[in-house]
């Protein structure tokens, strides 16, 4: 019985310490992210936070802060998945509806202008900057048209989220300018 009880607490102590040392690891990981995120090095800092996501993916301020950075990165395909997932862990959280919005919006303008192009099986990636001739019009596809407007839809809907969750925002303004805005875009591209 004392063996028994001694291996229990020998595990215990290695659980708990583990767990600690995963814990001070993560916030390692996320303070030098966010130190690379002040110097503008985006790149380093989204490999320091899917490290730390690696150690402990519970962590609320692991997946905003990567939704963040590739936000910053222009990387608004991952960003979106990003703001998602730490929504699943904080679903009433204001600034992650008015991240996603926004992110949203930003990706359906990428599309439109032909930064942001969907390939045959649906995925979206970005082309090289050489594949791109920003001086004709690209045409999109019909998907492409499809998810562009989902998108705008889903921005509009976070936007609102948002100001339902934060009804004396400062930029309560702006952000119903901002609805109104993609409201009359869905519009037109509904009647093209």
């Amino acid at each position: 019985m004392k063996k028994t009880l001694l291996i229990a607490c020998v595990l215990l102590v290695a659980v708990v310490s583990t767990a600690c040392i995963n814990s001070f690891a993560v916030q390692d990981l996320n303070n030098k992210a966010l130190s690379y995120m002040e110097k503008g090095d985006y790149a380093s800092a989204i490999e320091r936070l899917k490290s730390s996501l690696d150690l402990d993916s519970s962590v609320f301020e692991t997946h905003y802060n990567l939704a963040v950075a590739y936000t910053k990165a222009e990387d608004y395909i991952n960003a979106i998945e990003e703001y998602k997932n730490a929504l699943k862990i904080k679903p009433d959280n204001a600034d992650i509806f008015y991240s996603l919005a926004t992110a949203e919006n930003n990706l359906s303008v990428d599309m439109e202008q032909g930064r942001v192009r969907m390939n045959v099986d649906g995925k979206l990636y970005t082309p090289k900057s050489d594949d791109i001739n920003f001086d004709e019009k690209y045409e999109m596809s019909e998907k492409e048209r499809a998810l562009v407007n989902e998108l705008k839809d889903s921005a509009i809907k976070n936007y609102e989220k948002y100001l339902e969750l934060q009804p004396d925002a400062k930029d309560k303004e702006e952000v119903l300018n901002q609805i109104e805005i993609l409201q009359g875009k869905t519009e037109k591209q509904n009647k093209e």
